[in-house]
């Protein structure tokens, strides 16, 4: 799938997202997502390479070149977009809660890394259970863009 098709996908989650929950939802929480689902719809115009390598970022507040991305970039990139910094939040509570986030075989460094641990999306779905929904971040992150079919919610799959 081409980025510029996984970013579509991306703000159409976010719609989903602002849409079927709206019920439930604060009415700043509802403004939020609709903020988020613009910005992440505006991302869609941007022309962007993926290109996975490891790369050293400022701290806090950075990103990786504009013209490259994987798709955490993009969700990234919204989110800073509305004023929340995922470099800054997931690294903080990894430092605090190491243990609770997932340690893969390849990625094994011994301490959190501000360089690319928000950029990783079982990082970010850890992240999203422990502080989706507490203060000032909401983080409705669905996170399709390498969810594999079955760990998509049933609502975006066809069974």
């Amino acid at each position: 799938m081409k980025l510029r098709s996984l970013l579509i996908v991306v703000a159409v989650c976010f719609l989903c997202a602002a849409s079927n929950a709206a019920s439930t939802l604060s009415q700043s929480q509802q403004v939020f997502l609709r903020r988020l689902a613009a910005v992440a719809t505006e991302r869609t115009n941007h022309t962007v390479r993926y290109d996975p390598v490891y790369i050293r970022i400022p701290y806090p507040c950075g990103d990786v070149r504009a013209d490259t991305s994987v798709c955490t970039d993009e969700v990234i990139r919204s989110y800073r977009a509305v004023g929340i910094d995922l470099q800054k939040e997931v690294h903080e509570d990894r430092v605090q809660s190491f243990s609770a986030y997932p340690r893969k075989w390849k990625w094994i460094s011994g301490k959190p890394d501000s360089n690319i641990d928000h950029r990783r999306v079982p990082n970010l779905m850890v992240f999203s259970q422990r502080k989706g929904e507490s203060g000032r971040i909401y983080l409705p992150i669905v996170v399709p863009c390498s969810a594999t079919r079955n760990h998509w919610p049933s609502r975006f799959t066809n069974t």
